[in-house]
C-alpha cells in the first residue's frame, strides 16, 4: 500500500494539532486520494461521535477511518485483536452497530458492515484545530495482564507521535515498511499506518508472522524498515537472515534478549531500535540494542521525572483519562534511575517488588539472573498466591534446555532463599499474543494446581 497525493488542506490540519512541537514536519508527506475519498464515505453513512468498530486488518480502511474520526466523523473502536472474542470484550464495554468491514467475512451478530467505497460523491473532509483534542479513537489492550483496558486517544495523541516517530528516525517517502505486528496494537498503528499517513512511505500490506515469509518479504519487496517483536526477532534465526535493503529495525512490546540483539546486528549490521512506552502513554524513549542495554534516551518533547523512584512522564501523547499531578505528569508503572538529562535507566515495574515471608523480593532481578544460565533463552518470572501463608509465592516459566533443580542450585549461590522461585517449569517456548507480549492468562495456566510435579519439573 502507497500513501500518496496529499491535498494543502489535510497538510495543514496535521500542522496544526502537531504544529505546536519543537520537531519539524517532515516536508512532502503524502496521502493516497482514495484514503481521502474512504473517509469522506464513512462521515457520510455514520453520525459525528457514532461507535464504528475496525473490523479488519486493512491498513487502507484504518487510515480512512481514522481520518474520519480526527475530522468529526465517527468515534473509532479498536478491539486488542482481530477475533471475535476481543470483538465480544469490546462490544460489552461501548455498544456498537456498525463496524467497518474489508467484505472477506459476514458482519458478526448484531452489526452492520459499512461500505463507504459505495458512497457515491460524498462531502469533502472539512478539518477544524478544534478536532485535535477530542478523543475520537478507543483503543483496548488486552492478554498480557489479563481484563481488557479500554484507552482514548486523540487527533494530537496519534498524529503527533506519528510524526514525531517520522522526523526522529528520518522516515520518509522513499521508505518501505515490513510489518510483523497488527494495526490493532499501539505499536503496530503507529508504524504501520499513521507514520505512512504523515510521512509518504509505502507500507506492505500483509502482517507476515512466520520466519520464512518475513525473510521472504524483506528479501523481494525491497523493504527499507523492519517493523517487529521480541519474539520475532528470536525466531529469525532459524532462518537466513541477510541484510537485504534494510536501514532500520524496530521492536516494541517488551526487551529484546541481547543474544537476538546480537545475532541480528552481526547478519544485517542494523541495531534493533527498540521503543519504550506503553498505549496509554504513547512513546516516551528509545534505545538501541544490544548496545544500549537498559539506558533510555528520551524523545523530544517529552518531560520526565522521578517519584520515589518511579518515572513521571508529560506529554501531549498521554491518553486524556490518565490522571496526572498539578504539573500535568502522569507516574508510570516503571521504576528508573536517572542517566544524564536526556535518558534514564529503567529498573523493572514497581509490581515487580513483592512480598514473600514479609521480605521483597525484585521479580525482575530474578528474571535477568535466570537468563544468563545456560539452556536458558527467556523467561517470565511472577508471583502467585502462597497456600502456605506467605503471602506469595514465585513463579518462573522458561523457555529452553535448563534443569529446574541446577537453576535453584545456582540461584542459591547468589540470592536470598525465599527469592528462589518456588515453582518453575521448563517449556519449550513462552506464549505470547500476537502484539509480541507474554500472555499472562496462558503462562498463569502452567501452574494450574501448583503440584510437586509442576513445582520440581
Amino acid at each position: 500500500m502507497v500513501f500518496q497525493t496529499m491535498n494543502e488542506q489535510l497538510t495543514d490540519f496535521f500542522n496544526r494539532i502537531t504544529g505546536s512541537h519543537p520537531y519539524a514536519f517532515i516536508a512532502g508527506g503524502q496521502i493516497r486520494a482514495d484514503v481521502c475519498r474512504l473517509a469522506a464515505g464513512i462521515c457520510s453513512i455514520t453520525a459525528p461521535g457514532e461507535p464504528l468498530c475496525i473490523w479488519t486488518q486493512d491498513k487502507t480502511r484504518i487510515a480512512a477511518a481514522l481520518l474520519a474520526a480526527a475530522s468529526g466523523g465517527p468515534r473509532i473502536i479498536i478491539p486488542y485483536a482481530f477475533s471475535s472474542q476481543a470483538l465480544d470484550d469490546a462490544r460489552s464495554s461501548i455498544p456498537f452497530s456498525k463496524i467497518l468491514s474489508d467484505g472477506k467475512d459476514g458482519p458478526p451478530t448484531g452489526c452492520t458492515a459499512i461500505m463507504p467505497e459505495s458512497v457515491a460523491n460524498a462531502s469533502p473532509l472539512f478539518y477544524t484545530a478544534g478536532n485535535a483534542d477530542t478523543p475520537c479513537v478507543m483503543l483496548f489492550t488486552g492478554g498480557s495482564t489479563g481484563k481488557p483496558k479500554l484507552w482514548s486517544k486523540t487527533a494530537r495523541n496519534l498524529f503527533g507521535e506519528a510524526r514525531l516517530l517520522a522526523e526522529t528516525f528520518g522516515i520518509g517517502p522513499r521508505d518501505v515498511i515490513l510489518s510483523t505486528v497488527p494495526p490493532q496494537h499501539i505499536y503496530g498503528l503507529l508504524f504501520s499506518v499513521l507514520v505512512p499517513l504523515v510521512s509518504g512511505c509505502t507500507v506492505l500490506e500483509p502482517v507476515y508472522s512466520f520466519p520464512q515469509e518475513i525473510l521472504a518479504a524483506a528479501r523481494d519487496s525491497g523493504a527499507t524498515i523492519l517493523v517487529s517483536v521480541p519474539s520475532q526477532y528470536h525466531v529469525l534465526q532459524t532462518g537466513n537472515l541477510q541484510p537485504y535493503k534494510l536501514r532500520l529495525a524496530f521492536s516494541s512490546a517488551g526487551m529484546v534478549s541481547a543474544p537476538d540483539a546480537q545475532y541480528f546486528h552481526e547478519k544485517t549490521s542494523i541495531a534493533i531500535t527498540e521503543i519504550y512506552g506503553s498505549t496509554e502513554t504513547g512513546g516516551i524513549a528509545w534505545k538501541v540494542s544490544p548496545t544500549d542495554r537498559r539506558i533510555c534516551r528520551t524523545f523530544q518533547g517529552i518531560e520526565w521525572k522521578l517519584h520515589n523512584g518511579r518515572l513521571q512522564v508529560r506529554s501531549d501523547f498521554l491518553s486524556p483519562e490518565l490522571l496526572r499531578d498539578q504539573d500535568g505528569f502522569f507516574t508510570t508503572a516503571d521504576r528508573a534511575e536517572p542517566c544524564g538529562a536526556d535518558s534514564f535507566t529503567l529498573h523493572g515495574r514497581a509490581d515487580d517488588i513483592v512480598k514473600v515471608g514479609g521480605r521483597r523480593v525484585d521479580l525482575s532481578e530474578i528474571c535477568d539472573k535466570l537468563k544468563t544460565f545456560a539452556g536458558v533463552r527467556d523467561a517470565v518470572v511472577f508471583a502467585i498466591h502462597a497456600r502456605t501463608g506467605r503471602g506469595s509465592d514465585i513463579a518462573a516459566l522458561i523457555a529452553g534446555t535448563a534443569d529446574a533443580a541446577a537453576i535453584r542450585a545456582g540461584l542459591a549461590k547468589n540470592s536470598e532463599p525465599y527469592a528462589i522461585p518456588r515453582h518453575i517449569k521448563i517449556v519449550d517456548s513462552i506464549p505470547v499474543l500476537p502484539t509480541g507480549k507474554y500472555d499472562r492468562e496462558m503462562i498463569e495456566k502452567f501452574f494450574e494446581g501448583r503440584s510437586k510435579e509442576i513445582q520440581d519439573s
